[in-house]
């Protein structure tokens, strides 16, 4: 049950201060007056008696006493009136529970002996919740590789199409963008918040590579793709990047005033178009690769130069285990605290009460926010049965439990492929381990000594290796592709982004030689499989 341990135990480590990071403030409605955040700890599970004691809780008393095992969450915050910040106050915000065996229940580190004392089984796995008494087990979720360009065929109209699709995720936010080649070979593009297709070329240059010849070299420089790629821009709509613009804030906001069409235009590219690129004017050339990148595969499809990728190989796939899914569910939780906190200041403001974070604070909002779907199952985003009541018919069927994996696909369809056994599956699932009746191949288990692994954390070291390597960042101006190589590297957040350079003379030895890094196994999103 390690994985679930150790995920759990990089939420703490890593996910909470994360996403207080990506908060930072949180504005209010009085003037020259906002709430800076801080450092967030969270302390092992205690339990406050009638007579006031504050005791160390163990899983088994929660068990006997129908208590939630959980541990108070503190954060610092301070209030800014005018800017003039006020001493740091750390407040408790509230209860976050604890995962049996994780670094912050009150077992590891005790003796066997200990352990019996206190109506623990020594050979008890651990990786679960206790809720109200009751033991959960947060299931491993199987999902599509986010971040990554899948193409296929599809059908619309009776005719057949190419299709290429990337599920562009970053900070809980997942964005469907679709580049579709229809008839006549003319590439239209879908992402949220714009209703229909646009044209590809409207995009791009919307995305600041306005010429036709770069246009075409971003995409590809083979002479059977700039064919396509010409019929492309003979049936161009605009020539600027204004007019590209304009014509989406049109799509936008239609019948709107034009100053609010464009400004409306540049928010839903910045913010709904590869968010995992990035959310700012400056990262609109490396979406603007990316999306050639995308239209290459379709031609390459079309043209018989690759077949279509297997969604079902495992290499495709990503689990989500307890930590990323508890982290989901925090950020959540914790926007919904911010709101009430921003309430509440401005309800004391109004009524000439002192600004302090440790009155207006009520500890229970993210409290409940994060125990009931852990009681319920019903996740963020509309998922269901994510938390499930653990089996403990026996010893074996425990641990069974805790290694299942399932998929998001629906039990009514058929899905014969998904529901298949799959060669990638070796050494990582087991063959056998499957439920009859409509879970049969969507309900798994993983293999008895299978590890995980997670993405690469140090991207820093990333890109001081890149840069040893003469890797420069995509510039306006493409530069003519024979010559040089392009590919998908990592950006900041360890998702893909589109990057040229020259090819280095000593590259492979670099790589060789540095035994901090091993990349062997390391796909194209930067995750590595453990058998």
């Amino acid at each position: 049950m390690q994985h679930h341990i150790d995920s759990f135990n990089k939420f703490i480590d890593y996910g909470l201060q994360k996403i207080i990071d990506e908060q930072k403030i949180i504005e209010t409605d009085i003037e020259d007056t906002y709430l800076k955040l801080g450092k967030i700890r969270v302390e092992h599970p205690v339990v406050k008696e009638a007579d006031g004691a504050i005791e160390k809780l163990y899983p088994n008393e929660a068990r006997l006493r129908n208590l939630s095992y959980s541990g108070p969450l503190y954060l610092e915050m301070s209030v800014v009136k005018e800017g003039i910040e006020s001493e740091p106050m750390e407040a408790k915000i509230g209860q976050l529970p604890i995962m049996v065996k994780s670094k912050i229940c009150n077992l590891p580190g005790l003796s066997e002996t200990e352990k019996v004392r206190y109506g623990e089984d020594p050979l008890d796995p651990g990786g679960y919740f206790i809720i109200g008494g009751t033991e959960r087990v947060v299931m491993t979720l199987e999902d599509l590789a986010p971040n990554k360009i899948l193409v296929e065929y599809g059908e619309r109209y009776g005719d057949t199409i190419e299709v290429a699709k990337v599920f562009s995720q970053k900070r809980g936010y997942r964005a469907l963008v679709i580049v579709e080649r229809g008839r006549k070979s003319l590439l239209e593009v879908s992402f949220p918040s714009i209703s229909g297709r646009v044209f590809f070329i409207t995009l791009m240059r919307a995305l600041g590579i306005v010429t036709d010849e770069d246009i075409v070299n971003a995409v590809s420089s083979d002479p059977e793709i700039i064919k396509f790629m010409l019929e492309n821009l003979e049936e161009a709509e605009v020539e600027t990047q204004d007019e590209a613009i304009e014509k989406i804030g049109a799509r936008v906001a239609a019948g709107q005033a034009k100053e609010y069409q464009i400004k409306r235009a540049n928010y839903v590219i910045d913010r709904y178009l590869f968010p995992h690129l990035g959310n700012d004017m400056k990262d609109r050339i490396s979406k603007a690769h990316f999306l050639a990148r995308m239209a290459e595969s379709c031609f390459e499809l079309a043209l018989g130069k690759r077949s279509e990728d297997d969604k079902d190989h495992y290499a495709n796939k990503r689990l989500k285990l307890a930590g990323d899914l508890m982290e989901d569910l925090f950020r959540v939780s914790f926007n919904r605290l911010a709101r009430d906190i921003k309430y509440q200041l401005e309800r004391a403001n109004m009524r000439n009460r002192e600004l302090n974070v440790a009155t207006i604070v009520r500890a229970d909002v993210l409290t409940d926010r994060l125990q009931h779907p852990l009681a319920t199952g019903n996740w963020v985003g509309g998922r269901t049965g994510v938390s499930q009541l653990l089996d403990r018919n026996d010893y074996i069927s425990t641990l069974s439990h805790l290694r299942r994996v399932i998929s998001p696909l629906s039990r009514a369809q058929p899905h014969f492929e998904a529901r298949d056994l799959h060669a990638t599956q070796w050494g990582r699932l087991c063959p056998s381990e499957t439920p009859e009746g409509p879970n049969c191949g969507l309900v798994k288990n993983f293999a008895e000594m299978v590890e995980l692994s997670t993405g690469i954390e140090d991207i820093d070291g990333i890109k001081k290796i890149l840069h040893d390597l003469n890797v420069e960042r995509v510039v306006v101006k493409v530069p003519e592709l024979p010559s040089k190589m392009k590919e998908t590297l990592l950006d900041e957040f360890g998702e893909e982004i589109v990057e040229e350079y020259e090819e280095p003379s000593e590259s492979e030895s670099k790589f060789k030689d540095d035994e901090f890094y091993d990349y062997s196994d390391m796909d194209d999103s930067g995750s590595m499989f453990g058998d």
